[in-house]
């Protein structure tokens, strides 16, 4: 197994790689075309993008130059909360898809749970999804109180569920009402801000396994059966960070690693983001 054949499938059936390539702050342009060429040339599968990281025609064009066939891929996007809104939010997955030159994509997501409007923007993605555009649809910074609410009225299911996610920072309640719900968890900033590297835990088990304290990382991410994003514009991390799959935690090193678990977040917490 490595990160072009380790997947993930979602409740409505589709496929989607446990291990993918973050954009956020990629710079559109050669930043981001060249990570995500490289990437693709390492094995990765998936690409995370977003409206609001303003480099959605660099991913696309990365995909074009790429070599690798589109129905290979697994692309990402996300709707941005000044587009939130039923009509605002289909014209806004018009300019996606010009931006990245698809005709389907593969996952777009609720980017944060803008209260008031984040319904009306589901209704939005399960009318792309019924309509073929979109192959699954999910949400992004939902706690549970913001599925409860959304799934009061939706007709789809979210099939997944993105949300910050690290040693520091478990989710538990988060993450087993999402098993329950059949929503698949996917984890942005799994590597904290690189502060976590220097944990002696965390260095301990990288030692033991003769890996970086990133793999130990992401590989922890899918120990717990999450999917995993990291963000990098740089070759050799991104190459690093695809080698994750040729080890596994024991159960003990799962444990310690749990324990770090500080409640502690380097983005917004939606339960109080500014929106």
């Amino acid at each position: 197994m490595n990160a072009s054949t380790a997947y993930a499938t979602l409740n409505n059936g589709v496929k989607m790689p446990w291990l993918g390539l973050g954009v956020y702050k990629a710079e559109d342009g050669a930043e981001v075309e060249q990570a995500v060429i490289k990437a693709i040339e390492a094995g990765y599968r998936s690409i995370d993008t977003a409206a609001v990281y303003y480099n959605e025609e660099g991913v696309g064009s990365a995909i074009k130059k790429s070599g690798v066939a589109r129905e290979e891929l697994f692309i990402t996007t996300k709707v941005w909360n000044d587009d939130q809104g039923y009509e605002s939010a289909l014209r806004a997955f018009d300019q996606s898809m010009n931006k990245l030159g698809l005709d389907v994509l593969d996952l777009y997501l609720v980017h944060w749970p803008v209260e008031g409007k984040f319904k009306d923007t589901w209704k939005a993605l399960e009318t792309l999804y019924k309509a073929g555009k979109v192959r699954a649809i999910g949400v992004s910074n939902f706690n549970v109180t913001h599925l409860e609410e959304l799934l009061k009225t939706a007709e789809i299911k979210p099939m997944v569920n993105q949300i910050e996610f690290h040693p520091y920072l478990l989710q538990e309640d988060l993450r087993k009402y999402c098993k329950e719900q059949g929503i698949q968890v996917e984890a942005w900033r799994p590597l904290t801000k690189g502060d976590i590297f220097s944990n002696p835990t965390v260095q301990e088990i990288a030692n033991a396994h003769n890996k970086t304290p990133a793999q130990v990382l992401l590989r922890w991410n899918i120990e717990h059966e999450v999917v995993t994003i990291p963000k990098s514009v740089t070759e050799s991390r991104i190459i690093e960070n695809s080698q994750i799959f040729d080890f596994e935690l024991t159960q003990e090193e799962i444990r310690k690693l749990d324990e770090l678990n500080e409640d502690k977040r380097y983005g917004p917490d939606p339960e109080t983001f500014d929106f």
